[in-house]
């Protein structure tokens, strides 16, 4: 074997070996991206569950085909308005839910304002329209979708006919304040890189008609599908 084929063959080993070191931290940084989003949006749901006589009805989450919580979007604003965040779903499988997929929301406006903020979405999809369009590339709420502000309080559920004609119901909390929201004019779609870094598919693939289990995910993201479950609609 000549010094040049070994130099050469030993050259080829050390980028192989370095391109799956590249590969390695990659996907170990995308999961700590994961666990972070997940623990967020988990600790989001907690908080205004917890909230007596004004969090989510339950009889609502009793009947929700998906729960999407985006934790601390950012709102900025000069002039020309904006919103951006990053979120987590899960879609029900009969009494238990989906491995979590991860969405991105993104938003704008145009006015006299200057000002930012962080905001905590919940996002309840209530039927299977609403869900063939969260599944989308690309979902426009207000546009495709019929949203409205969900209500809140253990006995407004019955007290409105909204929750029975929308699609989605959104809620946001910021500042300590929890209500319903009409959250329209803002496009939801699949973070597409982390989905396929975790699952290797996409975001139909996870959250579809044929929904992944939440033993397909990691264990260390399954925390947000058990939040879910632990207030009496599944586990």
């Amino acid at each position: 074997m000549s010094s040049r084929f070994t130099l050469a063959l030993t050259f080829a080993i050390i980028a192989l070996l370095s391109i799956t070191a590249f590969a390695q931290n990659k996907t170990g940084k995308d999961l700590q991206d994961a666990v972070k989003r997940v623990d967020a949006a988990s600790a989001v749901l907690d908080e205004v569950m917890r909230i007596k006589d004004k969090s989510i009805p339950r009889d609502l989450l009793a009947k929700a085909k998906a729960v999407v919580v985006f934790p601390g979007v950012i709102k900025g604003a000069f002039i020309v308005g904006g919103q951006g965040g990053k979120g987590v779903a899960v879609r029900r499988l009969g009494q238990k839910w989906s491995a979590p997929a991860f969405l991105n929301m993104a938003g704008g406006s145009i006015g006299f304002q200057i000002g930012g903020s962080k905001t905590d979405y919940i996002l309840l999809v209530m039927n299977d329209k609403g869900m063939k369009g969260l599944v989308e590339d690309k979902f426009e709420l207000g546009g495709e979708g019929s949203v409205a502000a969900g209500p809140i309080g253990r006995t407004a559920a019955a007290s409105t006919n909204a929750t029975f004609d929308a699609e989605i119901l959104t809620y946001s909390r910021s500042k300590g304040l929890f209500a319903g929201v009409s959250l329209k004019g803002v496009s939801i779609n699949s973070d597409k890189d982390l989905n396929r870094a975790i699952y290797q598919k996409n975001l139909k693939e996870i959250i579809g008609e044929q929904a992944l289990p939440a033993t397909a995910a990691p264990a260390t993201l399954r925390k947000f599908g058990q939040t879910v479950g632990t207030y009496g609609f599944g586990r």
